[in-house]
């Protein structure tokens, strides 16, 4: 049954080489609706690569920046010149934080290019055990919930989740976040290091607005292809 939402791909363009990220960025431009650049492409190439990379594609500029609520501003000035279409930061920042980083967006982007302010709540590597390794009781679904709303009352755009905690963040939230959701694998991927994953058409049929994935796209014969088929079975999501 579907949503009624349009569940859109971004692609991860996952390397330390640019020329290799231009290369898949060309490729899955068409079935794309965006693509993610992160720590490993960012630290390795900098910045001005990263506009390279992007070229005339969405930017979904994920490094999930967690300081001090200045620090954190600071830093989303800088990265402006980028005009990333979303943003990511740590939900664990606390109130502050997320307050800061809301302030940053709205004062240094103009308004029609103000990119969508994601907060991450538990990483999709993690589960309840590695959860409780760090200090947090309970399960992730309620460490999710927890972060969720208060990263929205904070003044974030949308959330960063698990395929797993979209519908009870849908149940507790509503339609007023947009959830991004990475660990995403097509039937039959290998699961990586990510533990918490579902299929696109799953993922959609639960209310993700966009999935995110990396490896069996940019890592199959054909990325086009590839990314062009998770886009189909997206569209076949819908229907």
């Amino acid at each position: 049954m579907s949503h009624g939402r349009s569940t859109r791909l971004i692609v991860a363009l996952d390397t330390k080489d640019t020329a290799q990220a231009v290369s898949w960025r060309e490729q899955v431009a068409g079935p794309a609706g965006m693509v993610k650049l992160g720590l490993e492409f960012t630290y390795a190439c900098g910045l001005d690569a990263v506009r390279r990379a992007a070229g005339g594609s969405p930017l979904f500029l994920d490094l999930k920046l967690h300081d001090i609520p200045n620090t954190v501003a600071s830093a989303i000035g800088s990265l402006a010149a980028l005009r990333p279409a979303m943003l990511t930061i740590h939900a664990s920042g606390g109130r502050a934080m997320i307050a800061a980083a809301r302030k940053a967006v709205d004062e240094t982007f103009p308004a029609d290019a103000r990119p969508l302010l994601l907060a991450v709540t538990v990483l999709t590597s993690m589960d309840e055990t590695a959860l409780h390794e760090t200090g947090v009781e309970g399960s992730v679904e309620a460490q999710v919930l927890r972060l969720g709303a208060l990263a929205m009352d904070s003044g974030a755009d949308g959330l960063v989740c698990s395929s797993h905690e979209i519908a009870p963040l849908r149940a507790a939230l509503g339609d007023r976040p947009v959830l991004v959701v990475p660990g995403i694998r097509p039937a039959g991927s290998a699961l990586g290091d990510q533990k918490r994953v579902m299929t696109p058409a799953q993922a959609s049929a639960a209310g993700a607005d966009w999935i995110v994935v990396g490896r069996p796209i940019t890592r199959a014969d054909d990325p086009a292809a590839a990314a062009a088929a998770i886009a189909a079975e997206l569209e076949k999501a819908r229907s």
